[in-house]
């Protein structure tokens, strides 16, 4: 839809194109028809911002295009124009949810005002539900913060395959936010209803994710006091997340298998076939197809659990996202732990920006969870950050070179920056610097930087 898009209705040509020539002159967008038939025919091709139908026409009044537009669009508004005014129609046209009744001959300075009003109220209307769907998601369900093109690929995928209920591999680093991404398949998906559940394939043996997964019998073991169900059980209807399974036995991989196929299970020490009814979704950060290749993961469990594939891009190949991201951990910090930082300094986010995360996302979680602890003011600064973040910041701070310098000269000069900056301690410029120390201390001699 086009914004400012206007529809006019009048079986009068005269009056329409009137009304027409007025609107486009302040920018409208505008369609015309000669009857409420074509108003009908029109509205189903697209939706509209505003309609202006004449109330007595021919076949199709006024009255039903009003009628049919408010069912098929409910924001956009309609106005009712009638050189026949009457009070009873007037009130059975706002009844029926017109924005305003304009009776002919009207002043095009009145058509303009009210045009203007009337799209300002839709505008107003369509932010208000945005902003009660974003707190509504915000309040209800897992959010995926970030702008970038990966990110949005990634979630303009999950909204696709959500709705369906077929099996889904997540693959990425740790600390990308791999269960994010599941609890946000979950939320979206026709199971949101139900419990949604994650387990971690690699935390146990193959006899304690066994009875994890599927539950025992009562006695089935020595200390088995009762029954318990498994998750499988308990999330019946609902969602599983096997995470990390790339870490699971082979042997319990065997029974997972079975479980998946048959969509039932055994409780250990149990005679009963019990049906499941769960949509399985898996995650892992190793690379599961060369696993299956190599015989350390089955590859018939692989084929049943990668219907689809999402891969989680690691936080170094969407540093776009970084400054959300903080902003978000800043805000939650703050709630957590009674604080009031508002800010993070330029050069704090510098460093962030060219820092690569190897523990991705939950890495920088952590930072900004331990710079609002730290801060004393309202301003997340260089000293608020973890030591080696902080050498980072020494490696940005380059002294610029002069214009015609040598590579040599600005060699010499670089390195005699750094060592004033760590104070002269030889072990901290060669990291810097990325050598040993013995190319450190030769560089040294060579400049006659070394006394």
């Amino acid at each position: 839809m086009t914004p400012g898009a206007v529809l006019i209705v009048d079986d009068e040509q005269i009056a329409r194109e009137n009304l027409a020539y007025t609107l486009k002159k302040e920018g409208y967008d505008t369609c015309c028809v000669d009857g409420g038939k074509a108003a009908l025919a029109e509205l189903k091709k697209r939706e509209f911002d505003l309609v202006m139908t004449d109330l007595r026409m021919p076949e199709v009044d006024g009255m039903e295009v009003l009628r049919h537009t408010k069912s098929s669009y409910p924001e956009t508004e309609v106005i009712v124009i009638t050189g026949h005014a009457s009070v009873s129609s007037a009130v059975e046209a706002m009844h029926q949810g017109a924005y305003h009744y304009l009776s002919k001959p009207y002043q095009l300075d009145e058509v303009r005002n009210l045009v203007m009003q009337a799209m300002e109220k839709r505008s107003l209307r369509q932010e208000l539900s945005e902003l009660k769907r974003q707190v509504k998601n915000q309040q209800t369900g897992p959010l995926i913060i970030g702008n970038s093109p990966k990110v949005e690929a990634l979630k303009t995928m999950i909204a696709q395959i959500a709705p369906t209920d077929c099996s889904v591999l997540i693959l990425g680093e740790t600390g990308t936010g791999k269960e994010l991404v599941a609890r946000t398949i979950h939320h979206l998906s026709n199971r949101a209803d139900k419990r949604f559940m994650a387990v971690n394939c690699g935390a146990f043996n193959e006899e304690l994710l066994t009875n994890e997964l599927f539950g025992h019998e009562k006695d089935a073991f020595t200390g088995a006091r009762g029954l318990k169900k498994g998750i499988f059980e308990v999330a019946d209807g609902g969602t599983i997340l096997l995470d990390e399974i790339g870490d699971m036995p082979v042997s319990m991989q065997v029974k997972l298998l079975r479980v998946l196929q048959e969509r039932s299970l055994m409780r250990v020490g149990g005679t009963r076939e019990i049906p499941i009814d769960v949509r399985v979704l898996a995650a892992t950060n190793k690379d599961l197809k060369r696993e299956a290749e190599l015989g350390t993961f089955r590859q018939d469990l692989y084929y049943r659990i990668n219907v689809i594939t999402l891969t989680v891009p690691h936080l170094a190949a969407r540093k776009d996202d970084i400054p959300l991201l903080c902003r978000h951990f800043l805000k939650y910090f703050n709630v957590a732990q009674g604080k009031a930082v508002t800010g993070i300094s330029d050069e704090v986010m510098e460093i962030l920006m060219s820092y690569e995360f190897p523990g991705n996302i939950r890495e920088l979680e952590n930072i900004i969870e331990r710079a609002v602890a730290l801060a004393e003011g309202t301003t997340i600064e260089v000293r608020h950050l973890p030591g080696d973040l902080q050498d980072v910041d020494l490696s940005l701070r380059v002294h610029r070179p002069h214009p015609f310098m040598t590579l040599e000269e600005n060699e010499k000069e670089y390195i005699a920056w750094v060592l004033q900056q760590v104070s002269y301690n030889k072990t901290k410029a060669a990291a810097i610097l990325s050598i040993d120390r013995v190319s450190l201390w030769r560089k040294l001699r060579r400049y006659n930087l070394d006394s």
